[in-house]
């Protein structure tokens, strides 16, 4: 017999599954929002050239997403010292000087802040292990902390993991984004479960939550949840092979593909967007600022990039997207190389500036039907 679907939180158990809920069978289409302008946020590349940070690349990149942004009225949120700007291989000076680089250059941005355990060893968890990361980052005015998981976080069941998190949140003035990931960008990480996700859309402090997952719906999980429950929390999609599933949702993207498709992804929201339609003319697709159906089309060439940008090595990992995307702002002149942190044993094999010079031509071929502007080869 099939058992009856949990709709209230108050029957959530740390061990409940999203198969158990209402929200696993939540249909994407309930949930479109053409009038939402949802936040994107880039989680910005810190590119490398002769081993050590290029920083007149990593300028030039931000420089056009900014401009991408402003051309289509989007306020980009820039992320960095996450896992495409190498958190995990970077020494605390390096994590302080991308911050306060980015700071001096664009003082105006709100920017997220990568956090995760510095020297974490061993089995135990310990909170401390975030203090070094966040000391730093709350240093910074405009700025909110995105906690990553470590091994040891991640290992912890639902309930003592949840405390992990609250005792993370002690030390924490600023905005808190908690992040969850899937196997496919860290072998030991698992998506939240239902009653950990809303135990922590709960706390005062987390405002949102990022979740990182190629093989799960688990987004529209949260989307559903949170939309239902009338959550104070902002579920930001972190699935770079489901893009336009924020964008149609209005829902915030917090993503590495932001960065190697900026203009399309702008150009995306700002196509889907209903702002100043009536009712009938909504329905009709006419009036003010009308909906293009041609954003249908788009969509599906910017996919197709970062299906290649985020595609799977042969064990099971996408973690090599960092490489791809250092090639495709090599091809659009705005780095010098492809290189990756030297510390970083994600890399792709083989002429991974040739193969992205192949997989831009779809996309670079709908932004020029489009009339949208910066996004073409200009290999430096």
């Amino acid at each position: 017999m099939m058992r009856e679907l949990i709709t209230e939180p108050a029957d959530l158990s740390p061990s409940t599954t999203w198969a158990e809920t209402c929200w696993a069978y939540t249909p994407e289409e309930s949930l479109v929002n053409h009038r939402r302008k949802a936040r994107v946020c880039v989680a910005t590349l810190l590119p490398f050239a002769d081993g050590k940070p290029d920083w007149q690349g990593f300028e030039n990149s931000v420089r056009w997403m900014l401009k991408c942004g402003e051309y289509y009225g989007v306020d980009l949120v820039f992320v960095l010292n996450a896992d495409t700007g190498y958190i995990f291989e970077l020494s605390l000076p390096l994590y302080r000087e991308v911050i306060e680089r980015f700071r001096s250059t664009f003082p105006e941005p709100t920017i997220i802040c990568g956090t995760t355990a510095v020297g974490a060893q061993g089995d135990d968890f310990k909170a401390e292990w975030y203090r070094p990361h966040l000391d730093i980052a709350q240093s910074f005015d405009k700025v909110e902390v995105m906690i990553m998981t470590s091994r040891q976080l991640n290992q912890l069941p639902a309930q003592k993991r949840r405390d992990a998190y609250f005792e993370i949140a002690e030390d924490i003035k600023v905005p808190m984004i908690v992040h969850a990931l899937e196997p496919s960008f860290v072998p030991w990480a698992t998506p939240y479960d239902p009653w950990l996700l809303h135990q922590l859309a709960c706390h005062e402090k987390i405002v949102a939550g990022k979740i990182s997952t190629l093989d799960e719906p688990h987004f529209l999980y949260w989307a559903a949840m949170c939309g239902d429950l009338g959550l104070d929390f902002a579920p930001h999609s972190g699935d770079d092979y489901g893009i336009a599933t924020a964008i149609r949702l209005g829902l915030p993207l917090l993503i590495g593909a932001g960065v190697s498709a900026c203009p399309l992804i702008c150009a995306a929201r700002d196509m889907w967007l209903f702002d100043s339609c009536d009712d009938k003319a909504h329905s009709l697709g006419v009036g003010g600022d009308h909906f293009d159906t041609r954003v249908y089309k788009l969509f599906e060439a910017f996919q197709s990039l970062e299906d290649s940008v985020f595609r799977l090595n042969g064990a099971g990992s996408a973690a090599a997207y960092k490489h791809s995307t250092a090639a495709c702002l090599k091809l659009m002149g705005l780095i010098a190389t492809d290189e990756v942190h030297p510390d970083c044993t994600d890399r792709r094999a083989g002429d991974e500036v040739a193969r992205m010079r192949e997989a831009l031509r779809r996309p670079m071929k709908a932004a020029q039907i489009l009339g949208i502007p910066d996004f073409e080869m200009r290999e430096s």
